[in-house]
């Protein structure tokens, strides 16, 4: 990755701010995007890239916005001079309940959220990869693969974005642009270390700790563990943006411990 810049939404924790750093461990520099209420995470993980001697750019965007976006990348690439990879990550989850149950502002800001967002991410930013080409990883879910009861708002939009990958993939390949789908099961983040999450896996308990479920969601799992973590998910994101996947493209790569399989 050296030498390369990269884009990454939603860049101010989780699996984002793990994105930027291992892509900068490589050698990138990153420009990091993320909600205003997000500032002190954006700042932390400015400050990680360049503990590693990378320069970062920061700015404000929620995807939804797609002015936002725009002038987060216009920003982020007059000042790095280049565009190489894009990581539309950005994305939202809960679980409100059965399909007919779920509230229409609800349902709608997931896909805002998850699905146009992603689309708003592209769109300001492919224009703005040179003519050598790059690497845009959509940030789907084993979401994207099978049913979630209880989210049917937050599986339909991670299904959709892989048609939006598919498409792409064929749109930008002629410009050498390579669009794949990360498809991460449960993750060590607070999307799905939460009291809600908790309460939901061990209703049985008042108060249900990260330690209570773990052994609930490890029966999901073909390996015996709860939950990936945040760097093996930018372990296989690193692979896809690389030039060892310079061939690899319109496909999905799936990190879940096993769980999409387990029968």
């Amino acid at each position: 990755m050296a030498g390369k810049v990269a884009l990454v939404t939603g860049a101010g924790n989780g699996m984002g701010r793990s994105h930027c750093v291992r892509l900068a461990e490589e050698g990138a520099d990153v420009i990091a995007l993320d909600l205003p209420s997000a500032e002190e995470g954006l700042d932390e993980t400015a400050r990680l890239v360049g503990e590693l001697g990378r320069r970062a750019v920061t700015a404000h965007a929620d995807v939804r916005d797609l002015a936002a976006v725009q002038s987060g990348v216009d920003l982020g690439v007059a000042e790095l001079g280049r565009l190489d990879v894009v990581v539309a990550n950005a994305g939202i989850c809960d679980n409100p309940g059965p399909a007919w149950t779920i509230d229409e502002p609800v349902w709608q800001r997931s896909l805002d959220v998850n699905l146009t967002g992603v689309w708003h991410t592209v769109k300001a930013a492919a224009p703005s990869i040179g003519a050598d080409g790059g690497s845009v990883v959509i940030v789907s879910s084993t979401a994207g693969m099978k049913a979630v009861a209880g989210a049917a708002h937050y599986s339909a939009s991670k299904h959709a974005v892989i048609g939006l990958m598919r498409t792409l993939a064929n749109e930008l390949g002629p410009r050498l642009i390579r669009v794949n789908a990360l498809l991460p099961g449960a993750v060590g983040t607070a999307m799905t270390l939460n009291p809600a999450t908790f309460s939901r896996l061990r209703p049985d308990l008042e108060n249900p700790t990260a330690e209570d479920v773990m052994e609930v969601l490890s029966r999901n799992h073909l390996l015996p563990v709860p939950w990936v973590e945040s760097a093996d998910v930018s372990n296989a994101l690193l692979f896809l943006v690389s030039d060892e996947a310079r061939y690899v493209t319109g496909t999905q790569l799936v990190v879940d411990a096993g769980l999409t399989q387990k029968v």
